[in-house]
């Protein structure tokens, strides 16, 4: 079986700042896991000039700086299947998953509809708030609108088409606004707790959440940095950040009215409260998308978890092969990161 990896950094589509350590470290363990599990030819878009770690008997096809987009069409018409990593920002996952489906590809994601509410982070939360999942108190604001003055703080303000911190602003308590903002954005109460994301595994039979992760950031520097995970030891706690993954997919696919819960690996952001009841957590956002969590992940499954999530978002499988036995690790982008698990995050 051909299967084709995107990573629209390491392709030459852009986002040299943030996102491109987190684009490298996704497609080398992308690519790295998809070897080591047996049974798949890799093939991969590098743009000329960039030097990547991988393993021997990976298939790399040179791209133009600029044509990306074009080499993925062309790439895609030979494979058997796609894996497309990319932000959500101004449509570019969406622009490429829908570019390779015209083409006549097969590609591991969700339907358009799921994609392009899971791109907006308003059209998100109006999704889970419908469907009873916890999420902060916000609203949108339309390009250059200025900050409501009743609006309580401390809040935050993120775009939303928004990837990661893009465009994330924090505004504390008696501190004043920040200026509008050139491009849509939503504003929204902080959230106190801990960070965490959970990965799904989702298919026409079912959505199926990895082991939850805290997640790490950057402790100085401007604006505020993805910089890794930490498995969470806490069993329990573990098992309510699951469950509620797993509320907020159903959620949004439903809203997309699908018949199935969705396709692919999708990746849900969420604060945990203290309370153990869990009426403190909060849904943030979902990503339609391979999140940087799975190079936290890949380590300890055998077979490999991109067969894994080719068998579900396949229907071939009912749920990812020993997935009792995934045993996430730590991993850190950065080594200027702060680790604590009382980390607070407000999106």
């Amino acid at each position: 079986m051909r299967l084709l990896i995107y990573e629209y950094c390491c392709a030459g589509g852009g986002g040299r700042g943030l996102l491109a350590p987190e684009g490298r470290a996704m497609l080398q363990a992308l690519v790295a896991d998809a070897v080591n599990g047996g049974g798949l030819e890799v093939v991969v878009l590098v743009v000329d000039g960039l030097r990547l770690a991988l393993p021997a008997g990976v298939r790399v096809l040179p791209v133009t700086a600029g044509r990306e987009l074009e080499a993925l069409v062309a790439a895609a018409a030979t494979a058997d299947a796609v894996l497309i990593v990319a932000p959500e920002t101004e449509g570019i996952l969406t622009s490429r998953v829908a570019a390779v489906r015209a083409a006549g590809a097969t590609v591991l994601a969700p339907s358009p509809a799921f994609i392009e509410i899971a791109s907006d982070k308003q059209a998100t939360i109006r999704a889970l708030a419908a469907a009873g999942v916890p999420v902060p108190a916000g609203r949108s604001l339309a390009a250059g609108e200025p900050w409501p003055e009743a609006f309580t703080r401390p809040a935050v303000r993120k775009p939303l088409d928004g990837t990661g911190a893009d465009g994330f602003v924090v505004v504390c308590r008696g501190a004043a606004p920040p200026p509008p903002a050139r491009r849509p954005t939503r504003i929204e109460a902080f959230v106190t707790g801990m960070a965490v994301g959970v990965s799904c595994l989702c298919g026409p039979r079912g959505v199926y959440p990895l082991p939850a992760l805290r997640q790490v950031f950057a402790t100085t520097g401007s604006p505020i940095a993805y910089a890794g995970c930490d498995p969470l030891p806490d069993r329990l706690v573990a098992a309510r950040a699951e469950a509620l993954a797993r509320r907020a997919v159903h959620a949004v696919a439903r809203a997309a009215g699908g018949a199935t819960p969705a396709t692919g690996w999708i990746g849900v952001d969420m604060i945990l409260g203290e309370r153990s009841d869990g009426r403190g957590d909060r849904v943030l956002e979902i990503n339609p998308r391979v999140t940087t969590s799975f190079v936290g992940h890949a380590s300890g499954l055998s077979g490999g978890l991109v067969r894994a999530m080719l068998d579900v978002g396949t229907g071939r499988e009912t749920m990812p092969p020993a997935s009792g036995r995934i045993s996430p690790r730590s991993f850190r982008l950065s080594s200027d990161v702060h680790a604590s698990a009382d980390r607070s995050r407000g999106g």
